[in-house]
């Protein structure tokens, strides 16, 4: 009787599917590296330079670094960010100048901070973040003004607190909700009537609990809930009659427990 199809099958597992970026499938016969794929240093399917998957480029050139500056010039982008990757700082400055703006992002994380200042205002808003997490001082506090609020959000997680208050009416509201969750707290009360519930939920978290009296009546049960959890025990009367249940419950609970 025959074994059921897979059991004691020694057919080898199948190679993944090989494309290159042309769509073309990709062969080890055609390939330049042969001698490394003798020593185990690349892969078809799992780690292959001519393939057109990220994942697979990368591992190759985990595996050899030292071949990275030869693709530093590759037509593919993916080939080029993950060469730039790999390669050596030395040889990656024109990637500054590359016109995909994936590899120019990659180029930005790398370098030195000094060296990619320029890139403030790169076209691609990929680059500007990726430069945002790279600058400090002055040079980090001028993208403030970035057209875009993913930069702005960007140099929000990585400014001083104090200068933050620049942020405080930032026209996006996710913005805004990052700098309440950061600025200083004597900038908190410019932000309290914020027309955001969220950003004045981060208010409410974060302003000294002896101030939160103005948010006591505020329209969102989310933010008056939040103050019912700060607000001193002294104060609390004035939401233990609050029209939300959980509101009211928990500033009750806490007059009678006395906290």
């Amino acid at each position: 009787m025959a074994a059921p199809a897979g059991i004691g099958d020694s057919t080898p597992e199948s190679v993944p599917e090989a494309l290159d970026w042309e769509g073309l499938p990709v062969s080890c016969e055609d390939c330049t590296h042969e001698e490394i794929h003798a020593e185990g240093r690349c892969d078809l399917g799992k780690a292959c330079v001519a393939d057109r998957r990220g994942k697979r480029i990368d591992r190759f050139f985990a595996r050899n670094p030292d071949l990275a500056a030869r693709y530093l010039a590759h037509p593919y982008f993916e080939v080029r960010t993950l060469a730039g990757r790999h390669a050596s700082l030395f040889l990656i400055g024109p990637l500054l100048a590359d016109p995909e703006p994936e590899v120019r992002a990659m180029a930005v994380m790398r370098l030195p901070a000094a060296r990619v200042r320029a890139l403030r205002t790169d076209p691609d808003r990929r680059v500007r973040m990726a430069v945002a997490q790279r600058l400090e001082g002055g040079d980090l506090l001028s993208m403030m003004a970035d057209e875009d609020y993913y930069v702005r959000l960007t140099v929000v997680r990585r400014a001083p607190p104090a200068a933050l208050v620049r942020l405080v009416y930032d026209g996006e509201p996710e913005v805004r909700r990052a700098v309440a969750r950061r600025v200083a707290p004597q900038y908190l009360s410019n932000m309290v009537g914020d027309p955001n519930p969220l950003v004045r939920l981060a208010v409410a978290e974060r302003l000294p609990p002896e101030r939160l009296l103005v948010l006591a009546r505020d329209a969102d049960m989310r933010v008056r809930f939040a103050v019912a959890e700060r607000l001193p025990a002294t104060a609390l009367a004035l939401l233990a009659d609050d029209p939300v249940d959980a509101v009211r419950d928990l500033a009750r609970r806490r007059l009678t427990e006395g906290d």
